[in-house]
């Protein structure tokens, strides 16, 4: 036999495969429609476990692992066709069908925007990317933007979700757990750190450095070069300008943005201190209710896995199976909780396109726990 006849065979057996995988998904939607009339649960844990252990058996030791991870798969879509079989659509699915029907064509060229930080913050020029004539209200810390706009002090906030250096902003994460928002648009800044102080010091004059904790990691570099100084934490980097030029001394330095040095009269004593020039943060801009402009090819979800083994490559393989893209992957602690973690994902799939409703009424009746962060486009 030479490689032509091998893959005959295999060819055989993969019909073979899809055509028994279509009668077992059949045979799960009638056990689907008779559990319903007889008022069953959908999901018989024992059975699934017992199932699990017969088929790994039966494969043997080479292939038991395989087998049953193939098996876990299969029971994932038998349940979920079971779920969804003659199911109406859900109150998610409404809600994302009526921000579709009800958002204005056009996004907002104006409104009120809450900012973490001060004049010259990179949460402003992320702002000022995404609208071009925002009237900015600045907050004193990430919590304050989320408080702002559940007050109804603005519309919308704008906060920094990740960077390509220091990777993702926890503490804005970690406030997704608790708080209900939807993102409505995204925007990439590039960031250049810059040192700086006050006119006429030199470097030798320095002691200690204030910036952002993020932006103190994206600067690792340089100032371990720097042992004598100390670092300290401030709430933004716009801040930590701001707060040099106000003390009149001559030890302290900022890390901040160019910009900063002519707002606050400072002088730059060294540009581009980042480890890596390519460096950018994702900001996303929130708001109290879902609202989706035309063009949404990006979604954003928040869920609780079971702790058991397997539950998250089988979550993967619904993605898979839908044809969607996964273009981020986070997991968080739960507060409170001992080894229970949130998970957040982000999709790349067109708001419009079927795979995307299926997925998303897939998860809202499967998951226990799941929410959905909204679908927007990206200003790059």
């Amino acid at each position: 036999m030479d490689i032509q006849d091998y893959r005959a065979r295999i060819d055989e057996v993969d019909r073979e495969l899809v055509r028994l995988y279509g009668e077992r998904m059949e045979i799960a939607r009638e056990i689907g429609r008779f559990k319903r009339e007889n008022h069953l649960p959908v999901v018989d844990t024992e059975r699934e476990r017992n199932l699990l252990n017969r088929v790994g058996e039966m494969a043997g030791e080479a292939n038991a692992n395989g087998v049953r991870a193939l098996f876990g798969f299969l029971m994932a879509q038998s349940r979920t066709s079971q779920m969804l079989d003659g199911r109406k659509e859900s109150a998610l699915g409404r809600k994302i069908r009526d921000a579709l029907e009800n958002t204005p064509k056009l996004f907002p060229p104006k409104a009120v925007v809450a900012c973490q930080g001060v004049e010259g913050a990179y949460s402003q020029k992320a702002c000022e990317k995404i609208f071009s004539a925002p009237s900015i209200l600045y907050c004193r810390d990430f919590e304050n933007v989320f408080d702002a706009i559940e007050k109804g002090l603005c519309k919308y906030g704008i906060l920094p979700i990740e960077n390509s250096l220091a990777g993702s902003v926890n503490s804005v994460y970690d406030r997704m757990i608790s708080r209900k928002f939807y993102i409505v648009r995204s925007a990439r800044v590039k960031i250049d750190h810059t040192l700086m102080a006050l006119p006429g010091v030199r470097m030798e004059e320095i002691r200690e450095i204030w910036s952002h904790e993020q932006a103190i990691q994206q600067c690792s570099g340089f100032l371990e070069q720097n042992p004598g100084w100390n670092v300290n934490v401030c709430r933004n980097t716009a801040a930590a300008a701001k707060m040099v030029a106000e003390s009149g001394r001559r030890d302290l330095a900022a890390i901040s943005s160019a910009a900063c040095a002519g707002l606050y009269g400072l002088e730059i004593l060294k540009t581009e201190i980042q480890n890596n020039s390519n460096n950018h943060t994702r900001f996303i801009c929130i708001a109290r209710e879902p609202e989706i402009y035309p063009g949404a090819d990006h979604t954003s979800l928040m869920l609780v896995l079971p702790n058991r083994p397997g539950s998250l490559y089988q979550l993967l393989g619904r993605f898979n199976a839908q044809g969607i893209n996964l273009t981020k992957l986070e997991s968080r602690p739960m507060p409170g909780r001992d080894f229970e973690f949130m998970f957040y994902f982000d999709i790349d799939a067109s708001v419009y396109s079927p795979a995307f409703g299926r997925l998303i009424e897939e998860l809202d009746v499967t998951l226990e726990q799941f929410s959905y962060l909204g679908s927007y486009s990206e200003v790059l």
